[in-house]
């Protein structure tokens, strides 16, 4: 049996400690009201999985402009912040820490979605490939191609650091422990990292100094609202999801991991998505504060990661989405449900809040304690390939 020990040390993170090794991932699950306000569903969801060292939430816009997909959840009202401090007292009660992700979808938006039937803004008026692996199976989104983006004026990027400082405030008085931006899955922070995607000749565009500039900027703007201490990052180095390419990613990411080491970020989360050059390796020596590795990972590899100071915690997605106890079960060895994909994006109960703890579970239902995930469940025959998550 593999030594899970390693995974049950405390770990400071930002201005808290927490008990354990074991993440839960940020993962989109569109269980919110329509208009973006958390649901008691949402509730019990977060609640059930405090048992993680840290809960990273799934995808929160920072404004309506930010928004792309229908039941997901914003934190830009007093609606949606009162939604949040009761998800954060929840979650805290029973033992927990959650940290926000922030996330604006730039381009990845539609008309049909934001307000007034406006055009989704970008680094630049580059369209996405609509050839391009996007969400596809089950997502609430508008079923058609994806338009060409507006390119955000100089004085418009600062109205959206803006939006993000003032939703980093709302995430602090709600109660939550910090907030993550979003800068992976070829969102608007990775649009402006991207060469593909970041076409601009002016200081936002260019070397990779200045395709990391609206990064920084957002994270200073959260951290001057909040505190250092409040604030990660997200990034998935050289990922294609959602049509976005870098010249050069070991290079953009690495000035990167430097700026943000310099501003001290509660932590960074890295996700290696099937790249041909060691992301965490590259990384890990350029930025000072805590690491979470995220994507790949079974209960083995977090172990030998975190042994070999790799990362310093590891995040799991689908399986804290089938295993409420999932800190448990690796504690204990015990066997694990697995995800059901037809149920990631749909809006009730099935598949959200009904996946039993290991004493009310199935024998014949479940995995071993080391399985990974990359096909269908069988809680459904409906289940096709497992489709990514935030």
């Amino acid at each position: 049996m593999a030594d899970s020990s390693i995974l049950f040390q405390p770990l400071k993170v930002g201005n808290i400690s927490v008990r354990n090794r074991i993440a839960m991932a940020p993962c989109t699950r569109q269980r919110a009201h329509l208009d973006g306000t958390p649901t008691e569903l949402m509730i019990e969801y977060y609640r059930q999985r405090a048992g993680a060292g840290l809960i990273i939430s799934e995808g929160i816009s920072p404004a309506a402009g930010g928004n792309g997909y229908l039941f997901a959840p914003g934190l830009y009202t007093d609606s949606h912040q009162k939604g949040w401090h009761r998800i954060a007292e929840a979650v805290h009660a029973a033992g927990g820490a959650i940290f926000g992700q922030l996330m604006h979808v730039g381009r990845l938006s539609d008309p049909l979605v934001l307000p007034h039937g406006t055009n989704p803004v970008s680094a630049s008026a580059v369209r996405p490939d609509p050839l391009a692996r996007h969400y596809t199976v089950n997502c609430p989104r508008p079923k058609r191609v994806y338009g060409t983006p507006r390119e955000l004026s100089i004085e418009e990027i600062g109205t959206v650091v803006g939006e993000f400082a003032d939703c980093a405030r709302r995430a602090r008085d709600a109660g939550l422990d910090g907030v993550e931006l979003h800068a992976a899955s070829g969102y608007l922070p990775m649009q402006f990292l991207s060469t593909n995607s970041n076409r601009r000749t002016d200081r936002y565009g260019g070397s990779a100094e200045n395709r990391a500039r609206f990064v920084l900027e957002v994270v200073e703007a959260m951290q001057a609202a909040t505190s250092p201490g409040f604030v990660a990052v997200k990034v998935s180095p050289g990922w294609t999801f959602h049509d976005v390419f870098d010249d050069d990613p070991v290079e953009t990411y690495s000035v990167l991991a430097r700026a943000l080491s310099e501003r001290q970020i509660a932590y960074l989360e890295v996700g290696n998505y099937g790249q041909p050059w060691d992301v965490h390796a590259v990384l890990r020596p350029l930025f000072a504060g805590p690491m979470i590795g995220v994507a790949g990972f079974t209960r083995s590899k977090a172990i030998a990661a975190i042994a070999a100071h790799r990362v310093d915690m590891v995040a799991f997605g689908q399986a804290y989405i089938a295993n409420p106890d999932l800190a448990e079960r690796y504690r204990d060895d015990l066997p694990i449900n697995q995800p059901d994909s037809s149920t990631f994006y749909t809006q009730g109960a099935e598949g959200y809040t009904d996946y039993p703890t290991y004493e009310a579970a199935e024998a014949d239902q479940l995995l071993p304690v080391d399985s990974a995930f990359a096909t269908g469940s069988s809680r459904s025959s409906q289940a096709g390939k497992l489709q990514p998550v935030n």
